[in-house]
């Protein structure tokens, strides 16, 4: 038997290959409003927040009126290189066999509805997932609701649940839910940072990814 019967994943750095992407578009939009930017490490660490979280977290400093109009430069520079954007390597046919082995797979993420479902349609994994949840929708991570939500509308007990994420926040929306988090250290946080939160491994690649999954879930 599955030790886990959901797996919920997050996309941007776990999934996708876009951190780089999202740590660009957010320095270009910084640069188009004359606001200096923050550090490529502190705008690696608001991955996976929603944008309005991220921009409050990254530039503590900005007036409110102003998020607006950052979102916007963010949107326009992320969208430039959309469709460049790909999956890690093996991460459709980790997906596709969790999928045909009888998993329930969800995502839970930062996004927005609209960019998630643009992001499924282009990967082509949407007809995969049996739930997913935003940042626009949902409390942000590291709040429990996206999981909570999910895990109501399958129905699955918190024990029978494992989340994936490259983030903090995804460890800390799953200590808060009550289930266990697999890090991953090749998107967004370094992984000394994922370490602290003490998930129930840590794979330095998607390969090692996809062999403890395969292994233990």
């Amino acid at each position: 038997m599955a030790r886990y019967e959901l797996i919920v994943f997050d996309w941007d750095g776990t999934l996708m290959d876009s951190a780089a992407a999202i740590v660009a578009a957010i320095m270009a939009a910084c640069r188009d409003l004359g606001i200096e930017p923050p550090s490529e490490e502190r705008a690696r660490h608001i991955i996976g927040l929603g944008l309005q979280d991220a921009i409050r977290s990254a530039l503590p400093n900005l007036p409110a009126r102003d998020y607006g109009r950052l979102a916007e430069r963010y949107r326009h520079h992320y969208l430039s290189r959309d469709a460049e954007l790909s999956l890690f390597p093996g991460a459709r046919e980790l997906v596709a066999d969790l999928h045909a082995g009888g998993h329930r797979l969800a995502v839970a993420t930062g996004k927005s509805r609209q960019g998630l479902q643009r992001a499924l349609a282009h990967s082509g994994l949407g007809e995969l997932f049996h739930a997913t949840r935003c940042a626009d929708e949902c409390f942000s991570k590291p709040h429990p609701a996206m999981l909570l939500e999910i895990m109501e509308a399958l129905e699955v007990d918190r024990g029978a649940v494992l989340m994936v994420g490259d983030t903090t926040h995804d460890l800390q929306m799953a200590r808060n839910a009550g289930v266990d988090g697999l890090a991953v250290s090749f998107g967004a946080h370094p992984e000394t940072a994922l370490l602290a939160e003490r998930p129930v491994a840590c794979a330095g690649s998607f390969v090692e990814l996809a062999a403890w999954i395969r292994e233990n879930a």
